[in-house]
């Protein structure tokens, strides 16, 4: 045999294991053994109990792991939390029984259970119970005391009311936007024009004639129920169309904070420039406005081509923030455990925040999301089809990512938060050491091409700051630079001397507080 065949079949042949690490619960319960038993970590996927675990607190475990997506977890039974082996020989048959039948402790759990064989550090053989506890779609699973449990990181967390209410709508258990909005009058309390609209552009989509009533176009979509020829909206239609939807959902609304530096101080470093409240306005109206505000942050670059010619370069690519906030308007929860918390949008000088009420929805994770489409409001997302805000193929967090990469940005960072409540973030972060070195827009707009290619380093991020301030003085140039006060002084009045700059407050520049530079402009 050749050794060009040899290769060609050891390339075919050899198939290296995965990482621990990167087992799913499945792959490990049919692999188990006791050598993967002493290397496995008590994580989001393995818990360990002793041989004596069972009754209620056993029960809580498997609601735990059956409300864990996307695949639920697995319990080890006669294994210790410091990875020593206990081992469930000693047992007697009918405790043997009653664990290999623990799903009976929480009926509405699903599980498999297997003896793995150990070898315990004195000798003898003996053996773990291992169960292998499913995720259960469609329903919050609770034990028969009520109690409903999730895992948070490495610990079983008890969910509140409002927590256990959210993972069952979550699941589908609760459609929360199809309740009955009943603290409303209709059409009184509703926009009837941005209904009219909508319905004439569901007539135009699915073919209705005009004798539907734009009453039942919003029945058809299921926004709300006609009884006896009255419509009453639901929560769906409240957010799209109610004069004041947060009357109802009080955090139906997105706060715009932009802070300078990369960082986000508190006390009295709380370092925000602007803090921008966008309320009292449906969905698509919150969309329209939210937009006008960062398109008005978002700063414009001009880089200098070989041709000598400016070329304009935003930040970020509209098409990759404006999805994002969209989505968080369009995924976030709005049921009742997280209806008072908004959408924060935040800008620092490297990045782009959007963070959004509620965690991933099941089967939805960092790893899987531009390949899954599971919404959490599918009516509210279905009407803002008809509205042209999304366009329901699954490809938005796609153009998202590719226009990053397209403007050789790091493709959006999807992460879920867990301070208080849980909250899904989406992060662009901007290519900002290139930036620094390109000429804002603004200022490329006054001093030309020509100058711009005799900057040095430094001066362009004077012009930059001067572009997006207004106004530098000698000390804010020190922090641009990392110059020393002297030279930075006299970088500024170079600037002045080449006719860039122009001085305001002409006295002792060490002397007048007030003394600053600003862009000439004759």
């Amino acid at each position: 045999m050749t050794k060009s065949v040899q290769q060609t079949l050891f390339d075919f042949v050899v198939n290296p294991p995965k990482k621990l690490e990167l087992l799913s619960p499945d792959e490990i319960f049919d692999a188990l053994d006791q050598r993967m038993l002493e290397s496995l970590k008590e994580d989001k996927r393995l818990e360990r109990k002793p041989a004596s675990f069972s009754g209620t607190p056993l029960a809580e475990y498997l609601s735990m792991w059956a409300n864990t997506a996307p695949d639920g977890g697995l319990l080890v039974i006669g294994m210790n939390d410091d990875g020593t082996f206990e081992g469930c020989a000693k047992l007697s048959a009918k405790r043997l029984n009653e664990l290999e039948a623990m799903q009976d402790l929480c009926p509405d759990a699903q599980c498999v259970t297997r003896r793995v064989p150990i070898i315990k550090p004195g000798g003898g053989d003996d053996f773990v119970l291992v169960a292998r506890v499913l995720y259960r779609k469609g329903r919050a699973v609770k034990t028969p005391q009520g109690g409903v449990f999730a895992r948070r990181g490495d610990r079983k967390k008890r969910l509140t009311p409002e927590e256990a209410r959210e993972l069952a709508i979550d699941k589908g258990e609760i459609d929360f936007e199809q309740e009955m909005c009943r603290q409303l009058r209709y059409p009184q309390d509703f926009d009837k024009d941005a209904i009219r609209g909508f319905a004439e552009s569901v007539r135009s989509a699915v073919d209705i004639t005009t004798e539907v009533s734009d009453d039942e176009v919003l029945a058809v979509r299921h926004l709300g129920e006609m009884k006896d020829g009255v419509f009453f909206p639901n929560v769906a239609c409240l957010l799209l169309f109610a004069r004041e939807p947060d009357k109802i959902i009080p955090g139906c609304k997105i706060r715009f904070l932009r802070f300078d530096g990369d960082l986000e101080g508190s006390g009295e470093k709380f370092n925000v420039v602007k803090d921008i409240w966008i309320e009292g306005k449906t969905v698509p109206k919150l969309i329209h406005e939210a937009e006008a505000v960062i398109a008005s942050q978002i700063r414009t670059f001009s880089a200098l081509g070989k041709d000598g010619k400016f070329y304009a370069s935003p930040e970020y690519p509209k098409s990759a923030w404006y999805e994002a906030v969209v989505n968080a308007c369009v995924h976030r929860s709005y049921s009742n455990g997280l209806k008072n918390m908004m959408i924060y949008v935040k800008m620092f000088d490297n990045r782009l925040e959007i963070e959004s009420p509620g965690p991933f929805l099941p089967f939805v994770t960092p790893e899987n999301i531009y390949g899954t489409s599971h919404p959490r409001n599918p009516k509210l997302m279905q009407a803002m089809y008809f509205l042209k805000f999304v366009k329901m193929a699954a490809e938005g967090t796609r153009r998202m990512r590719d226009t990053m990469r397209a403007m050789d940005l790091p493709g959006p960072e999807f992460s879920q938060k867990e301070i208080n409540y849980s909250r899904v973030r989406v992060t662009l972060t901007n290519n900002i050491r290139k930036r620094r070195l390109w000429v804002d827009a603004d200022a490329a707009a006054i001093i030309g091409a020509a100058i711009a290619r005799t900057l040095t380093d430094n001066e362009t991020r004077v012009l930059n700051f001067v572009a997006e301030h207004g106004q530098i003085n000698v000390t804010e140039t020190v922090r641009a630079t990392g110059l020393s006060w002297n030279t930075a002084k006299k970088l500024l009045q170079s600037l002045v001397v080449r006719k860039i700059l122009e001085q305001v407050h002409r006295d002792d520049l060490e002397r007048d507080p007030k003394a600053h530079f600003k862009l000439r402009t004759t």
